[in-house]
């Protein structure tokens, strides 16, 4: 059995804000192959629901459609949902949070949340608006965009004036997170 060591004051922020009664939006980014999501489903093991997403790594020709399929094919396995053809993000995003549990702690994981948004222009817009009318009011929700583009994260969140105000933590990982077996 994996047991997690290390990033111990993160682990403890990370509780904090799954005890919290409102909604967090939370960033993770740093190089690829560090722990990030790693680190992310160690502190998600405290919730009482957790979703995972991973975007398609990018090839030529990748297209949206490829991107909402996967989506689609990822929340059937993780639900009791039917997989669902999707038409665009908003719809997407919308699914995701109708079957959302009405109580308990829920944690979302989007990673490589820049590859998701590949061939969508409106990607960051579409995730903003889900944040506003449908995560945020969900008590105890905390979402995670995670990646390894951090360019893509803080020119798209971080530094995008429709997310202003909106992220609660976020996180640089620099180092790689260990396990002991």
């Amino acid at each position: 059995m994996n047991t997690f060591i290390g990033r111990q004051q993160e682990q403890a922020e990370f509780r904090e804000l799954l005890a919290r009664k409102n909604s967090s939006l939370v960033t993770c980014h740093g190089r690829r192959r560090i722990g990030k999501s790693r680190f992310i489903q160690q502190c998600a093991k405290q919730a009482s629901t957790f979703f995972e997403f991973s975007g398609l790594p990018p090839r030529p020709g990748l297209t949206r459609k490829e991107q909402l399929t996967a989506f689609s094919q990822q929340l059937a396995q993780q639900s009791k949902a039917p997989q669902l053809p999707l038409e665009n993000w908003a719809t997407a995003f919308q699914l995701l949070a109708s079957l959302l549990p009405h109580r308990g702690t829920v944690v979302v994981l989007f990673d490589e949340i820049s590859w998701m948004g590949i061939g969508e222009t409106d990607f960051a817009g579409y995730l903003k608006n889900a944040w506003d009318h449908l995560f945020s009011r969900r008590d105890r929700t905390v979402v995670v965009l995670c990646g390894s583009v951090s360019s893509w994260i803080e020119e798209n969140i971080l530094n995008n004036t429709g997310f202003v105000g909106r992220c609660s933590w976020q996180s640089l990982v620099a180092y790689l997170v260990t396990l002991k077996n």
